[in-house]
């Protein structure tokens, strides 16, 4: 039996504008953001990693106007105004995964992708890293399938069929498997 859950976006969602240098310059809606070459805006992506090492990626909802059933990184979002990014992360992957995380900053990085002439990504995105050890309940709206997959195999898959991924995780993944992945793999304590 499944339960009802609450949606958790809507395209009149207001986001954060920002500069270049991440400076706040207003806010516009999420469709508004997203439509043509894209609106300069804040994001976040995480990546949430199991006891064992592997890495859950998700599959976006075939609802979703960019990007529809393609593999991504565990969670990605906007902050709302007002709201710290970290709040934002832990309360995004409440929403969609049921999942409870303690966020690790890594880097921010702006990047550019369009989907065709359905629209862009433009966004000033904050990646973090979390270890998490429970099993997730994906939002249906926002999440058509989850798995866990090693570092080695996702950066194998990548490698083999690009065009099934992201091509925001793509980019993250290159800098946080080149830069990062060791120290975040590390046992605790």
């Amino acid at each position: 039996m499944t339960t009802a859950r609450a949606t958790v976006s809507s395209p009149d969602e207001l986001l954060i504008l920002v500069d270049e240098q991440d400076r706040e310059i207003g806010n516009l809606s999420k469709q508004a953001c997203h439509e043509g070459a894209g609106l300069l805006h804040r994001a976040f992506s995480i990546f949430l990693f199991n006891p064992a090492g592997e890495l859950l990626l998700q599959q976006r909802s075939e609802q979703k106007p960019l990007w529809p059933l393609y593999w991504s990184n565990s969670c990605c979002s906007h902050p709302r105004q007002g709201e710290r990014i970290e709040a934002a992360v832990r309360r995004r992957v409440r929403e969609e995964l049921a999942l409870d995380c303690a966020p690790q900053f890594l880097y921010k990085f702006q990047y550019h992708a369009a989907f065709g002439d359905r629209g862009s990504e433009r966004e000033l995105c904050w990646v973090y890293a979390a270890r998490c050890d429970g099993e997730p309940s994906a939002h249906p709206e926002e999440i058509a399938a989850w798995r866990w997959i090693s570092p080695e195999a996702l950066t194998e898959e990548i490698a083999r069929e690009p065009e099934r991924f992201t091509p925001w995780l793509k980019l993250e993944w290159e800098v946080i498997r080149r830069e990062h992945l060791q120290r975040i793999l590390q046992p605790s304590g």
